[in-house]
C-alpha cells in the first residue's frame, strides 16, 4: 500500500509541475495571438492571420491539455473505475480534428490569394514573424517535456512545434517579399502550413482512434506474446485474450490461462510468473487473469482470431 501510495503521490507531483508549464505556455501565447492579429491586419499578411488562427487554436488546446492533465490526477471512483485516463485521449481528438478544420480553411484562402495576390508588408511580417518564432520555440520547450508518452501533451507539443515551423516560413517569405515583391509567396507559405499542420493532426487523430476503438497497442505482437505466455510453467494454453491501451502509456489485458486441474494456491505461482512477464517485457501492469482446466471452455476467442487471420490470408 505505501509503494503503491509514493507511485501516485509522484505522479501527482509531476502533473503538478507539467500543468504550471501548460498554465505559462497558455498565458504566452494566448497574448500573443492578439499582437499577430493586429499585426496581419495591418500587414494585410496571410501568413501572420494564418499562424494566428493556428496560434488560437494551440490556446484551445494547451487549455484542454491542462484541463484533461487536472483530470487525469482524480483518483478512480465507482463511475469511472479505471480512472480519467481517456479524457488524455479525447482531448487528443478533439485537438486533431479541430487542425484539420483549420488546414481546410488555409487552403481555401491561399487559393484565393494566388489568384489575386495582395501586396504584403514585408517589415512587418519579418519582425513580428521573429518574436512568433522565440515564443513558440520557447512554449514548444516547455511543452515537450513528457510528451514523448503522452498522446495528450504530444497533440499540444505538436500545435506548437507547427507554429515553430510555420513562422520560420513566414520570416523566410518576408525576408525574399521585401527584396523580390513575390507577394504570391504569402500563400505558398500558407499552403505548406496548412500541410504541416493537416499531416500533424493525421498522425494523432489515427493514434488516438486506434486506442478509443480498444486496438491492440501496435509495439505488441499477439504471437510472440501469446508464446511468451505459454512458456511460463503450469499454462497449457490461452484463450479469450483482450489486450488494450487506457492511455498511450498505460495498457491493460485479459485471458484465460489453460492449466493443469490444480488448487487456487497452486495457480497463484502461475500468474505472478504471468505478470512478471507482461510486466517487463510489455509494459503491462494491469492484467485480469482466469485461471481453468484445459477442456473446461470451448469458445477459445485468440483460436477464432487466428482462423479469421488465416482466411484473410488465403483469400
Amino acid at each position: 500500500m505505501s509503494n503503491h501510495s509514493h507511485t501516485h503521490s509522484h505522479f501527482g507531483e509531476i502533473a503538478s509541475q507539467t500543468t504550471k508549464r501548460l498554465a505559462l505556455s497558455l498565458g504566452l501565447t494566448a497574448i500573443f495571438v492578439v499582437i499577430e492579429v493586429i499585426a496581419g491586419i495591418f500587414g494585410n499578411s496571410l501568413a501572420l492571420l494564418t499562424d494566428a488562427a493556428h496560434n488560437f487554436t494551440d490556446v484551445i488546446a494547451l487549455g484542454l491539455s491542462w484541463y484533461a492533465l487536472r483530470l487525469a490526477t482524480q483518483p478512480a471512483n465507482a463511475g469511472k473505475t479505471f480512472g480519467y485516463h481517456r479524457a488524455g485521449i479525447l482531448v487528443a481528438l478533439a485537438n486533431s480534428a479541430t487542425l484539420v478544420l483549420i488546414s481546410l480553411g488555409i487552403f481555401y484562402e491561399a487559393y484565393h490569394r494566388f489568384i489575386a495576390p495582395p501586396e504584403v508588408n514585408a517589415p512587418i511580417l519579418v519582425g513580428v514573424g521573429v518574436i512568433a518564432f522565440l515564443i513558440n520555440a520557447g512554449t514548444a520547450w516547455l511543452v515537450k517535456s513528457g510528451s514523448e508518452h503522452d498522446l495528450n501533451l504530444r497533440s499540444a507539443f505538436l500545435h506548437l512545434m507547427g507554429d515553430v515551423l510555420s513562422t520560420l516560413g513566414a520570416v523566410i517569405a518576408g525576408v525574399i517579399i521585401a527584396f523580390t515583391n513575390w507577394n504570391w509567396l504569402d500563400p505558398l507559405v500558407s499552403v505548406l502550413i496548412g500541410a504541416l499542420i493537416l499531416w500533424n493532426a493525421w498522425g494523432i487523430l489515427r493514434q488516438a482512434i486506434h486506442i478509443l476503438l480498444e486496438s491492440t497497442p501496435e509495439s505488441i505482437d499477439i504471437d510472440i506474446m501469446v508464446n511468451d505466455i505459454t512458456k511460463v510453467e503450469g499454462v497449457q494454453g490461452v484463450h479469450d485474450l483482450h489486450v488494450w491501451s487506457i492511455n498511450e502509456s498505460l495498457r491493460a489485458l485479459s485471458a484465460h490461462i489453460v492449466t493443469d486441474d490444480i488448487s487456487i494456491s497452486e495457480g497463484t505461482p502461475i500468474q505472478n510468473s504471468i505478470n512478471e512477464v507482461l510486466a517487463h517485457k510489455y509494459n503491462i501492469h494491469h492484467a485480469t487473469l482466469q485461471l481453468e482446466c484445459e477442456g473446461c471452455h470451448e469458445n477459445i476467442l485468440f483460436c477464432e482470431i487466428k482462423e479469421h487471420q488465416h482466411e484473410h490470408v488465403n483469400r
